[in-house]
């Protein structure tokens, strides 16, 4: 074999390596952003089942227009996508202090489902976690990483 024969393997072994580790690198991103979309549908649904126990009066074994006393079902605390848990505050310190938030004004009783993934997260060391506020008229979902 002459020198440039050598000299075209040699570079196709150098493209299909870097094509490789682009591939990969492409395969663990979208891993990520599939498992914190969701992470993001999962919270919205028990989200929703907040606010159906909020809306059931206390005569149907719903929260009549309070969050008090909801909470996850053992088969809602986890799936394939990540592991869920909801907190109920009245202000803002309490279980708004374990996801962070300082934004409720304490005026009107609050629901934080917090879920975290099974991915690594934009960080690169902690999971995907995002969280779900859900008060009497409206549910947000924020990401933390």
């Amino acid at each position: 074999m002459g020198q440039q024969q050598l000299l075209l393997i040699v570079l196709g072994v150098i493209i299909v390596g870097i094509a490789i580790a682009v591939g990969i690198s492409m395969f663990k991103s979208n891993a990520q952003s599939s498992n914190r979309d969701q992470v993001i549908n999962d919270l919205n649904n028990l989200a929703a089942k907040a606010q159906q126990y909020y809306r059931k009066p206390t005569a149907m074994a719903g929260g009549g227009q309070s969050f008090a006393g909801f909470g996850l079902a053992p088969v809602d605390t986890g799936n394939g996508n990540g592991s869920y848990s909801a907190h109920f505050s009245a202000a803002p310190s309490g279980a708004a202090a374990i996801v962070g938030d300082t934004a409720s004004n304490g005026l009107a009783p609050v629901c934080y489902i917090a879920g975290s993934g099974k991915e690594i997260g934009n960080d690169g060391v902690n999971p995907v976690k995002a969280y779900a506020i859900d008060s009497a008229n409206s549910i947000s979902v924020k990401v933390l990483n």
